[in-house]
């Protein structure tokens, strides 16, 4: 059943469209993030569910109700910023509670459910702080508190990690995944970092200059990019220019190499395409089909992979490799064959 569904959405500032014809249909309880570069429209999309913008055109309705030109206060959704937006002359217990203060709720209730929230963010001690004194990552947690305590129907999240160091962005990730699975809370993520989105989403939606690219499982997303851009914007990718030999077999040369891709090419032979390699798909000296000479140029070791380039004459190509604590370290130097199954190896149609 759906329950927050968005028709035909649009918004243009003047003569630019910030967002053009979006149209998703989200279940109930299910997370969904938008990902995409600055300025592809996401923060936008989700000011508009949030009632923070007004749509130019197209509907948006949440659990059966028309909310499209309805007021933020009326809408029933949880806001997180990136910003934490914590009143500064509160108590992390009084910003808890302040939405359900204005609601007229009864003291009693509303010291009952920040006490509970306080529980499910693991910050019961905290209660008397202001937000001064505590780190980032606690003041995120109690804006999520915040959003959370008027039990909204639905929860918008801005980039809300975006500020946070790497640990703490990994910690409190996952504690918005633990949350939000506790509670069953239908969530709209909006994240610059495809890593986020990956970890945390039910479902993915790619975005680039106002449009919607892709909607798809994280696997999906990741694996089976159905437009050029995603296969670039989502993980590192190789990308390689290479001519059609046969394209019924599949078959396609790179200087002097023949390739074997994983399906039918829809060109002609002899036209030129970009045939696509993930790193990790890559092996140093394998014994795949697919194999491509070279030499290796730099070896970056990253902590759990080792990340390698080859030199194979006009093509620089990376390379994944897992590490672990009795692997053969390649060198600078050294002479190799990058190799790879077919299936590795895909052509944007």
């Amino acid at each position: 059943m759906t329950y927050l569904t968005l028709e035909g959405v649009r918004k243009t500032f003047g003569d630019m469209v910030a967002v053009s014809d979006f149209n998703l249909s989200v279940e109930p309880g299910e997370f969904v993030s938008f990902l995409g570069p600055s300025g592809c429209g996401k923060t936008t999309t989700l000011r508009m569910v949030g009632g923070f913008e007004q749509p130019t055109a197209g509907r948006i309705t949440l659990a059966g109700e028309d909310i499209t030109h309805a007021r933020p206060a009326t809408r029933d959704v949880g806001m997180v910023f990136q910003s934490y937006a914590l009143f500064p002359n509160m108590t992390v217990a009084e910003n808890i509670g302040f939405g359900l203060k204005v609601k007229n709720v009864d003291k009693h209730e509303i010291h009952t459910r920040v006490d509970e929230l306080l529980g499910l963010i693991g910050l019961p001690e905290k209660a008397k702080r202001f937000p001064f004194e505590l780190s980032g990552g606690q003041q995120q947690r109690v804006a999520l508190a915040r959003a959370l305590a008027i039990r909204p129907k639905v929860l918008l999240l801005d980039e809300p990690l975006s500020a946070l160091d790497a640990k703490i962005r990994d910690e409190l990730r996952n504690e918005i995944k633990r949350i939000q699975r506790s509670l069953e809370i239908t969530t709209i993520y909006v994240t610059h970092d495809q890593e986020e989105a990956m970890a945390l989403s039910d479902r993915v939606v790619v975005m680039s200059k106002g449009e919607m690219e892709q909607v798809g499982k994280p696997f999906e997303i990741y694996n089976y990019p159905s437009t050029e851009f995603v296969a670039s914007f989502v993980g590192r990718l190789n990308r390689v220019s290479a001519a059609v030999i046969d394209a019924g077999l599949g078959t396609v040369g790179i200087d002097e190499t023949v390739i074997t891709t994983g399906a039918k090419i829809e060109r002609p032979q002899g036209s030129l395409v970009d045939i696509m390699l993930r790193p990790e798909e890559l092996e140093l000296n394998g014994s795949h089909t697919n194999r491509i000479p070279g030499t290796i140029e730099t070896v970056s070791f990253l902590g759990s992979i080792v990340r390698v380039v080859v030199d194979a004459g006009k093509i620089p190509l990376t390379v994944d490799i897992f590490n672990e604590r009795l692997l053969d370290m390649p060198s600078v130097g050294d002479i190799v064959e990058v190799t790879f199954p077919p299936h590795a190896c895909w052509v944007l149609s």
